[in-house]
């Protein structure tokens, strides 16, 4: 796991300018990579690297590398946890190797195959710069999921920037500070922000699945798909799984134990997290299954009970005989966190995981570089309540009229604002009335995962953003609801929420998180499975039942939160009323005044639950001043 960055000019500078722009974009990346760092520029093309060793801690890991024969240097952040199998399969071929790393094997292959044929035989984590001397091209490629984030930009100047974090961009003299108002609109609906979109006008993500070529005549750049998750799941309709259940089940656990195993490959201590949820619990157990001694697992406790899942981690733990670490943490240390969350997240993300993610990185980085995690079970294998209750909310909205659901909404609405008791309390009421109003399932998934359903009413200037997140659900040709849903949540939400987050925490304390559950090769099984195999997780279960007694798994999802709304009432009382200070709010000219300090005084005098919107607004405000962004 690395850091990488990378400057195409259009005038290239002196050399020594240069050089001092590249340095100080890799700088900016120094958590991800204190190991190492590397500096190469070779005409209108610069790269740099900060490593975190993991495999091949020699200098012969050092980067940006060049291949053998001098045509391509790679700038390169992940794992290719097939890198052995292929440096088997090339040295076959006649190709020799310095060193043990991943990285020359990449090279090789490439060499070999070409880029897009190499990239399609990886099964890895990735996000890397490849520069070809001989065709005199500069191209950029993420993994088929996004589990490694990629930054593209355009400077004052004209110049391309790419970073694994915008920290990097934002260290360019040239790059524009400038918030992307469409960008704002739907990070408060969605509490991220949906790719290609990023919180800059001038930025974009460069696409899960996908390379970038920039035409270095021109500095013009195109984006074409090597993978694309919408085909695969179409591909998955059309040639279904024809087995039985118990044959999928085994199959699934055959795939899953290789995935973990590659997985297991470093050359540094490893470990895992453990929630003893099913995700989680699977991880671990397919890991003690192929190790000889007992794995490190790592779990944090709370002293709140109904966000304390420690017990049931520790259990999962016991059976399996992990070597298990468990920290209790105080409200006070948890919120202790909070403060650090805009320089760790130089996108806004209204998250609230993201707290516990970090210290539970924290945790596991005493005692390894590596830990394996659980995320990808419930979008592949449909573990979200949401997907079951949908289809179910449009069956029963779906026979009344429109005006008449529009009526009674507007009237639950009206009831909850003045304080009459309605089922549920004010917050259920008011989501409640948003989906009596909808037009069909994708407005009630929508609704459903939405913060807020008017992003605009909390805005100076408020834009109408586009919309993939939506648009994925209207448009997809996929038969099932719940399949649509699990789709678009794995397009999204998973990489631009989930994956993000594992990400900035994990590699804030230099630390590298692993998801074998996003082996594209599972994630390819799992979309020929029929939808009942996959509704409730029902494979995963079956799978993990095979190793752990189901009574230790079998509870219903809690989640990895902490308690935002009472300490937004209590102890962060002060902390959220100096971030919205009006005077600070007007003259940034980002928000609605009256409408935030409305929200902020609800919450606090109890009369509405306002905690995830609220938290939204100050996390975006937080990163605001942080970075000194500006509309």
């Amino acid at each position: 796991m690395c850091g990488i960055t990378g400057i195409w000019w259009r005038q290239p500078p002196e050399a020594s300018q240069a050089h001092s722009q590249l340095k100080a974009m890799c700088d900016a990346l120094s958590h991800r990579g204190p190991d190492d760092s590397g500096l190469w520029v070779e005409g209108a093309v610069g790269f740099g690297h900060r490593r975190l060793s993991i495999v091949d801690l020699s200098p012969l890991g050092h980067q940006p590398m060049e291949s053998r024969d001098g045509r391509f240097v790679i700038c390169f952040n992940g794992e290719i946890f097939n890198f052995g199998q292929l440096r088997d399969e090339l040295a076959g071929r006649g190709h020799a190797f310095r060193g043990g790393s991943d990285t020359e094997v990449m090279l090789a292959a490439i060499q070999e195959w070409g880029l897009q044929a190499a990239v399609c035989r990886f099964v890895g984590m990735f996000a890397f710069a490849l520069w070809d001397r001989q065709e005199q091209t500069l191209q950029l490629v993420r993994d088929r999921l996004g589990i490694k984030p990629l930054f593209v930009a355009r400077s004052a100047q004209g110049d391309l920037l790419f970073g694994s974090e915008l920290k990097a961009l934002m260290a360019h003299s040239g790059f524009a500070r400038q918030v992307n108002g469409e960008a704002v609109s739907a990070y408060l609906r969605y509490a991220y922000v949906p790719a290609p979109a990023t919180i800059f006008r001038d930025a974009i993500k460069l696409l899960p699945g996908h390379i970038l070529t920039i035409a270095t005549v021109t500095g013009d750049w195109r984006q074409d798909a090597y993978w694309s998750l919408e085909e695969i799941a179409e591909h998955g309709q059309r040639t279904p799984f024809s087995g039985s259940f118990g044959d999928a089940a085994d199959e699934l656990e055959a795939l899953a134990r290789d995935a973990v195993r590659l997985r297991m490959i470093a050359d540094v201590p490893l470990g895992a997290f453990l929630s003893g949820g099913v995700d989680s619990s699977l991880v671990v157990a397919l890991m003690q299954a192929q190790s000889t001694r007992a794995i490190q697992t790592f779990t944090i406790g709370f002293e709140e009970a109904r966000y304390d899942e420690s017990e049931f981690a520790r259990n999962i733990a016991a059976h399996l005989g992990t070597h298990h670490t468990e920290q209790r943490v105080t409200a006070d240390e948890a919120r202790a966190v909070i403060p650090a969350l805009p320089g760790m997240y130089d996108e806004p993300l209204a998250d609230s995981s993201q707290i516990p993610t970090y210290l539970v990185c924290a945790l596991a980085r005493r005692s390894v570089t590596v830990a394996l995690s659980g995320d990808g079970g419930d979008e592949l294998f449909g573990g979200y309540s949401r997907y079951a209750v949908a289809p179910q909310a449009w069956r029963w909205l779906r026979p009344i009229p429109r005006p008449v659901r529009q009526v009674a909404g507007r009237l639950l609405a009206g009831a909850a604002a003045m304080g009459i008791p309605t089922p549920g309390g004010p917050a259920k009421a008011m989501k409640i009335s948003e989906l009596l109003s909808v037009h069909g399932l994708p407005d009630v998934y929508r609704q459903l995962i939405s913060t807020t359903s008017k992003p605009s009413r909390f805005l100076q200037a408020p834009r109408a953003p586009a919309d993939p997140v939506y648009e994925i659900q209207r448009l997809n040709r996929l038969a099932h609801p719940e399949e649509r849903m699990m789709l678009a949540d794995t397009m999204y939400y998973l990489p631009d929420d989930l994956l993000c987050k594992l990400d900035r925490a994990s590699m804030a304390v230099a630390l590298e998180g692993r998801v074998p559950l996003l082996d594209h090769r599972v994630v390819e099984f799992a979309w020929r499975q029929p939808v009942q195999h996959r509704t409730g997780k029902a494979l995963l279960k079956d799978v993990l039942g095979r190793y752990v007694p189901r009574a230790l798994f079998e509870r219903p999802k809690m989640g990895f939160e902490v308690p935002i709304g009472p300490w937004l009432r209590g102890p962060l009382r002060a902390w959220a009323d100096d971030v919205l200070d009006p005077v600070a709010l007007r003259a940034a000219g980002l928000f609605d005044v009256p409408a935030v300090r409305e929200l902020l005084s609800q919450h606090v005098s109890g009369t509405r639950e306002n905690a995830h919107m609220l938290w939204s607004v100050l996390m975006l405000e937080s990163w605001r001043r942080e970075w000194g962004a500006h509309v």
